[in-house]
């Protein structure tokens, strides 16, 4: 049987907030295709929290799972496949793939993701989402008490400090070089007994990803199993830039209170619109998505 190549939608990315749309979707009667390549960027994450019902399960698990309940419905499909133009407007757009595909949508939905920027420490993106952390509220309470260090400089690292004291009064700052802290913020981490490593990073020693020792240039080390860090990222697909989709001050895809960018016809759900990066904040995306693309479509053809 032939393939169909025509949709109403295209989601773009199938990690949580694609099959979250997806489900939304199939379950509104829609032709949907989900294109994804399975790197999501949680994939060296051990467990994920802070979603009822999956606490503590493996995100691997949560996908699978998902993605086997939206497959449940024949009018959503599937390909291991990506993007790599897009062209045309609302209600008709034409997307060509690696595999040379040519498919037809009137809407995208985005659920693309960021790609994190680790800075060129040896043993850093090993450890990356296991015991180098970037969110207290997903991993926080598991390693709570120990002492953690903070990979950041001046006004973040200050922040940094502040919401970290929340899950451990010993806390070790890594600034990489000299700190640019106001004389204000350092006067307050002397109080709160913060201290403030000025050395630059070489490598975070590690065994399978657990961090065991940081190792400065001069030598030194500090033992440490537990780092919080904020990267700087980018988006990790740059089709909705190309097709002049504004980003917001903070370098996320800008959406409106219905999930649209400022794109007619193009939406976006997930890490690539939100600081909000936990599993459950990308389902409620993502749903929301489904709902607004089916009542745009609705509005559309009525």
């Amino acid at each position: 049987m032939q393939e169909r190549t025509t949709f109403d939608v295209i989601i773009i990315g199938g990690s949580y907030a694609g099959l979250s749309a997806a489900m939304c979707l199939g379950r509104a009667l829609r032709q949907v295709l989900v294109l994804d390549m399975g790197q999501p960027c949680n994939r060296q994450t051990p467990h994920s929290h802070n979603f009822l019902t999956q606490d503590g399960e493996t995100p691997a698990a949560i996908a699978q799972k998902a993605r086997a309940q939206v497959q449940a419905y024949s009018n959503v499909s599937f390909r291991n496949d990506a993007a790599l133009q897009v062209t045309g407007q609302n209600r008709d757009f034409t997307v060509t793939t690696a595999s040379g595909s040519i498919l037809k949508a009137s809407k995208l939905i985005f659920a693309t993701g960021i790609r994190d920027l680790m800075p060129p420490i040896k043993g850093f993106s090993e450890c990356w989402g296991i015991s180098v952390l970037h969110c207290p509220y997903c991993h926080g309470y598991e390693v709570s008490g120990k002492e953690f260090g903070i990979l950041a400089n001046g006004e973040m690292a200050f922040e940094l400090v502040k919401l970290l004291q929340n899950w451990s009064k010993k806390l070790t700052l890594l600034t990489k070089g000299p700190h640019t802290l106001t004389p204000e913020q350092e006067r307050q981490l002397q109080h709160y007994q913060v201290a403030v490593e000025e050395k630059e990073v070489a490598e975070f020693v590690h065994d399978q990803g657990q961090l065991q020792q940081v190792t400065f240039q001069d030598g030194s080390t500090r033992k440490l199993t537990t780092v919080f860090a904020r990267l700087p990222f980018e988006q990790h697909c740059p089709l909705p830039q190309a097709l002049g989709c504004a980003l917001a001050a903070s370098g996320h895809l800008q959406v409106d209170a219905f999930q649209r960018t400022t794109v007619p016809g193009i939406y976006a759900a997930g890490d690539a619109i939100s600081k909000l990066r936990g599993v459950s904040a990308a389902v409620a995306q993502g749903t929301a998505a489904g709902a607004f693309v089916n009542k745009d479509l609705i509005d559309e053809r009525f």
